[in-house]
C-alpha cells in the first residue's frame, strides 16, 4: 500500500541540501500544494535549507504560483532550470549572487533525467554548441558564485559536443490525476505528461523519494494498466489534493476538457475583427506565408502563437501538424498561461520523447520569438541585464528544425503600427531597438545554422531579412515606409540590403488577408 500524506506532511520529507526535482510546465502538471506547504516550512521553521531545485520547464504565474513559493534566501542554495522567466523571485536570488544558479536547455534537463535513471554519467548532445550554454562562453552559468562545470566540449568521432553531467535527484516531486492503493499514477486529466516517469526512475535509482500529487485515490487493481503513467514501484507517497484552486489543469483553467481531447470539437474558423490589424496580426500573417503543406511545426510563445490563429481562420490548418515541446502532438496550441496545452490533440507523448523527435531533426519548420538579433543573425531570447528569461527549448528546437523563422517587432516599448489601404502605418515608433551590433547572450548561434546550411528568415511587421554567409540580408520591406528612415535608421548595424528586394505582399495589411499553401 502507498503512503497517503498531506501536503503538509510531505514537505516535512525534505530534508536540509537535498536536490528536489519539481515536475511542471507553467502551471501545468504542477504540485502546487506541496510546493506551497515546502515554502511554508520553511518560512515557520528556517527548514528545510540549502535545497537544490532542479526543474527541466518554466513552472510558475510570473507572481507567487509553483517555483515562486521556494524563492526564499536560505531555502535554496543551487538552481538547475530551464526557463526562469516565471519566477522573479528566484531570478533575483540569481542576480544578487545569492544561489548557485544554471540555465540548461529544456530537452537536455529531460534527458538529462532519463540518463540519470539509466546510471549513465550524463548526456552527449550537440544542443548549445556556440550558445551561452558551451562551456567556451558562459557553460550555462548565470552569475560569478557558479562555479562547477556542468558542461564540459568533448569530442567524439571527429566531432564535437557537450557532455552534461548528470542530474543529483534525492526527491521528485510531480503530479499526476488518479493513484490507486498501490501507488499506481494515471494523469487522465493532465494535459500534458512532461518528464513525469524519468524523473520518478531518477530519484528511486539514486536511492530517493518521490512524492505524487493527485486529485483522488481509488482501489488497487481497477485502473487500466495502459493509462499508468508512473507505475506504483516508483511511487513512495501520494498527496490527495483538497483544494481544487491547488490543482488546476493550468493556471488559466480549472478544467478544459478539450486539452485531453474531450467534447465536441468545433469545426468553425476563429473569428476575429479583421478591421484591427495590428504588429502580431503582421507578423503572423506574414510567417504564416512560410508554411508548407504536411509540416511538422513548432510554434514558440508571444508572435509565433498567432499563426495558428492565422492558419485557421484561414482554413488550412488541417494540412500541417503543430507541435508542442512539452508533447502534445496536433490540435490547436493554447495560449498565456495555458500555453503547452492544445485543444484536441492527437497525442501526447513524454517531453523527453518529444525532444528525442526534436533533437534528431524532426520538426520541419519553427517559427520562433525575436528579442535581440545583431549583425551576425544571432538571436538572443534568454537574458537582458538583469532581467533572466531563460532558454527553454528553445535551443533545442532552433538548432535542430530544418528551417527556422524568428518572429517579432522590429522594435520594443511603445511601438504602435495599423494597416491602412494595403501599406504599413506607424504611428508610435519603438523606443527600444532590437536589431543591436551584438547580442548580450547567445541563445541561438548563425555560426552553427550556417554550418548546418539551415534556412533562417527574420519575420518583422516592416521587414524580412534572410540568414547569409556575409550576415542578414534585408530581402522585403512593407508597403509605405521608407527603406532608410523606418528600417536602417533603427537597426545599430547595416545589413546588406539584397539587389532583389521587393515589397512584403500587400494583401497582409488588407481586412481579406487570405492564404494557399504550397
Amino acid at each position: 500500500m502507498v503512503t497517503r500524506l498531506t501536503a503538509t506532511q510531505a514537505a516535512k520529507w525534505i530534508q536540509d541540501g537535498q536536490s528536489i526535482l519539481l515536475g511542471g510546465f507553467i502551471g501545468s502538471v504542477v504540485p502546487e500544494a506541496i510546493e506551497r506547504a515546502i515554502g511554508e516550512r520553511y518560512q515557520e521553521t528556517g527548514t528545510p535549507k540549502d535545497l537544490t531545485l532542479v526543474f527541466a520547464a518554466g513552472q510558475g504565474d510570473g507572481k507567487s504560483r509553483a517555483l515562486n513559493h521556494l524563492a526564499k534566501q536560505g531555502l535554496v542554495k543551487r538552481v538547475i532550470g530551464g526557463h526562469w522567466g516565471l519566477v522573479p523571485k528566484l531570478q533575483q536570488l540569481a542576480v544578487d549572487n545569492q544561489i548557485e544558479a544554471y540555465n540548461l536547455p529544456q530537452g537536455i534537463i529531460s534527458h538529462l533525467l532519463r540518463d540519470t535513471a539509466a546510471g549513465k554519467p550524463g548526456t552527449i548532445s550537440k544542443v548549445g554548441l556556440g550558445t551561452f550554454v558551451d562551456p567556451r562562453i558562459e557553460g550555462g552559468k548565470i552569475n560569478e558564485i557558479t562555479e562547477q562545470d556542468w558542461v564540459e566540449c568533448i569530442e567524439l568521432a571527429g566531432e564535437e559536443y557537450l557532455f552534461y553531467h548528470k542530474l543529483p535527484i534525492d526527491v521528485a516531486i510531480i503530479r499526476g490525476t488518479t493513484a490507486d492503493e498501490n501507488g499506481n499514477i494515471t494523469m487522465e486529466d493532465e494535459c500534458l505528461i512532461v518528464e513525469s516517469l524519468a524523473a520518478a526512475q531518477a530519484a528511486r535509482n539514486n536511492n530517493g523519494k518521490i512524492i505524487v500529487q493527485v486529485k483522488r485515490v481509488v482501489e488497487a487493481g481497477s485502473l487500466d494498466p495502459h493509462a499508468v503513467k508512473i507505475p506504483g514501484i516508483f511511487v513512495d507517497a501520494v498527496v490527495v489534493c483538497e483544494d481544487p484552486n491547488e490543482h488546476m489543469q493550468t493556471f488559466a483553467s480549472m478544467m478544459n476538457p478539450e486539452f485531453v481531447g474531450k467534447g465536441r470539437k468545433s469545426t468553425s474558423n476563429i473569428k476575429t475583427d479583421n478591421r484591427v490589424i495590428d504588429a502580431k496580426t503582421i507578423i503572423a500573417r506574414r510567417a504564416a506565408m512560410e508554411l508548407k503543406r504536411h509540416s511538422i511545426l513548432n510554434l514558440g510563445i508571444g508572435a509565433p502563437e498567432y499563426i495558428a490563429q492565422v492558419a485557421q481562420q484561414a482554413g488550412v490548418l488541417d494540412n500541417f501538424t503543430l507541435t508542442v515541446e512539452p508533447g502534445a502532438v496536433g490540435g490547436m496550441p493554447a495560449s498565456g498561461l495555458d500555453f503547452g496545452a492544445s485543444r484536441f490533440p492527437d497525442a501526447i507523448i513524454s517531453q523527453d520523447q518529444m525532444f528525442d523527435f526534436y533533437d534528431g531533426g524532426g520538426v520541419d519548420q519553427a517559427f520562433l520569438g525575436l528579442a535581440q538579433c545583431d549583425s551576425q543573425g544571432d538571436i538572443n531570447v534568454s537574458r537582458f541585464g538583469s532581467k533572466i528569461a531563460g532558454c527553454g527549448g528553445f535551443i533545442n528546437i532552433t538548432q535542430n528544425a530544418k528551417s527556422v523563422y524568428f518572429c517579432g517587432t522590429f522594435t520594443a516599448k511603445g511601438l504602435g503600427v495599423s494597416a491602412e489601404a494595403g501599406e504599413l502605418v506607424i504611428y508610435s515608433e519603438g523606443t527600444q531597438q532590437k536589431f543591436i551590433e551584438q547580442v548580450e547572450q547567445i541563445t541561438f548561434s548563425a555560426a552553427q545554422a550556417l554550418k548546418n546550411d539551415k534556412p533562417v528568415l527574420y519575420i518583422t511587421e516592416r521587414a524580412v531579412f534572410r540568414l547569409t554567409r556575409d550576415g542578414l540580408e534585408l530581402i522585403e520591406i512593407a508597403p509605405g515606409i521608407d527603406l532608410t528612415t523606418d528600417v536602417l535608421e533603427h537597426m545599430s548595424f547595416k545589413p546588406k540590403v539584397s539587389q532583389r528586394l521587393s515589397l512584403m505582399d500587400r494583401s497582409i495589411f488588407q481586412p481579406d488577408f487570405t492564404l494557399t499553401m504550397d
